[in-house]
């Protein structure tokens, strides 16, 4: 009898135990998670009854919290459809996107970082008031990037290559916040379903995140890096110049988009076909690579990694198991390759820093109510995806892409711009994506950007990157050098 009572204490203990050790996990350890897990509606109620931290650019708020005679006691209120893409909402209805949900422990007054905060606010009766969230934008280059894409569908991403900071993130379109944030749930909702059900998805920071986008000739970075990296090529290095090449396996033929030789040697050279963004070469020198090697590289620039700016951003990929057909389309950004923004503005800027890609971070600082500073951002090294040496000569083959070559539309006058265009097809009866990703000057580097243009910029045929997307470039550069 006396072995049975010892069994059944021992599992009651167990029992009591396993109660123990779950609710500390909830209390002390997941207290922050669980507070900002979009699905807590309950949270979000409740962070109603205390004034939420404003968001703010240059020390101006672009969004922020003001007291009203309602059940709710604050709305959230936001400056305009300029930053929509970066704050995202807050919504009693909707829960949080954006800034709103990625920093939400800041701007709720809930981190633990604010922990005597919320202490005295227990012991003084009063509610506690969140901390203000300042943010790495530069207001002019954000509303320049905005103008810049005009009434395009897309994005643009500029950040500074040496830090990391994010200092324009533009998503078209935006949408009026103020309209998810209201306190009619009704009026909400039917604006919500409104944005929702748009094919243009403006609910959607399309910098980081959505379906993600076929890269076509920006992708030739990669491999042209993957290239340089093997030590088996540099810029001289040739390639045999038809005017097209066989997909291995396949009656398929890839063409440049010229539609003729790469310029009229039987040869070509890296430097050349990167310059003028020549589909053939690239093919084969895919094909002489292999998917491993380019793989490995497209990973070295984060493919396939979580990327947090602190919104986390969608992986981009590069396709696994490919047969050598694919993997020539791939070589050239075609096939199941697909990229963000971020990932783009992320490589230029490795290209631009010696080789050193900076995390991308979009918080200056959080400040608590009494003015001291809760978090500082630091710059910090995300990883080293090639050596300074294949940064330089790629680096060259960037400036001279748009001095003399494909890229010619984002020059500006007395700035020696580096980039690279591409123009990327999404099947038959689909307009072609445009890109334009690079950096400037080329010489201790200012800013580094990248940019897409969405349904051939309305044009149903003749669209290209240097057509569409570079002139955006120019437009966004001259801003950036006072022009």
């Amino acid at each position: 009898m006396t072995k049975e009572l010892r069994r059944v204490s021992l599992v009651v203990a167990a029992m009591f135990m396993s109660l123990f050790l779950a609710g500390t996990l909830l209390q002390a350890v997941d207290t922050e998670a669980l507070a900002n897990d979009p699905r807590n509606v309950r949270n979000i109620y409740e962070s109603y009854k205390t004034q939420r931290g404003p968001i703010l650019v240059d020390g101006k708020p672009i969004a922020e919290s003001i007291a009203v005679d309602s059940a709710y006691r604050y709305l959230r209120t936001y400056d305009n459809e300029v930053y929509s893409g970066v704050t995202g909402y807050f919504s009693v209805f909707r829960g949080a996107t954006g800034i709103e949900s990625a920093a939400n422990s800041y701007l709720s007054g809930q981190s633990s970082s604010q922990f005597f905060e919320q202490v005295n606010a227990v012991l003084s009766g009063n509610p506690i008031t969140g901390a203000a969230v300042e943010l790495t934008l530069d207001p002019s280059l954000q509303q320049a990037a905005w103008d810049a894409l005009g009434d395009y569908r897309g994005a643009l991403i500029a950040i500074d290559p040496v830090t990391g900071n994010i200092l324009a993130m533009v998503s078209k379109p935006g949408f009026n916040v103020n309209r998810i944030a209201g306190h009619n749930s009704e009026k909400v909702s039917e604006k919500y379903v409104e944005l929702e059900s748009d094919p243009a998805n403006p609910l959607i920071n399309k910098t980081i995140g959505g379906d993600l986008y076929h890269p076509g000739s920006v992708f030739k970075l990669v491999v042209a890096a993957a290239a340089l990296e093997s030590g088996e090529y540099n810029n001289a290095s040739t390639f045999p110049n038809p005017v097209s090449v066989q997909l291995p396996g396949s009656t398929s033929e890839v063409f440049n988009s010229s539609r003729n030789t790469c310029g009229s040697d039987s040869t070509v050279t890296l430097s050349y076909a990167l310059r003028y963004s020549c589909n053939v070469p690239f093919v084969e020198l895919g094909l002489a690579l292999g998917q491993d090697r380019l793989r490995a590289q497209a990973e070295l620039f984060g493919f396939g990694k979580e990327i947090r700016v602190p919104m986390l951003a969608t992986p981009s990929v590069f396709p696994e198991e490919m047969d050598d057909a694919q993997l020539g389309l791939s070589s050239f950004g075609q096939f199941d390759v697909r990229v963000s923004p971020l990932q783009m503005a992320l490589i230029s800027s490795a290209i631009a820093n010696g080789g050193l890609m900076m995390q991308p971070n979009l918080i200056e600082s959080v400040i608590s109510p009494n003015l001291s500073v809760i978090s500082s951002p630091q710059p910090e090294v995300l990883a080293q995806p090639i050596t300074a040496a294949t940064a330089d000569a790629l680096k060259k083959m960037m400036v001279q892409s748009v001095s003399k070559g494909v890229a010619s539309n984002a020059s500006v006058y007395g700035v020696k711009v580096a980039g690279k265009t591409g123009t990327a097809e999404n099947g038959d009866n689909e307009r072609v994506t445009l890109w334009f990703t690079g950096f400037a000057p080329s010489i201790n580097p200012k800013v580094a950007i990248a940019l897409v243009v969405e349904d051939g910029g309305g044009r149903d045929s003749g669209a290209s990157g240097n057509g569409t997307a570079a002139p955006v470039a120019r437009s966004f550069f001259k801003a950036v050098f006072g022009q």
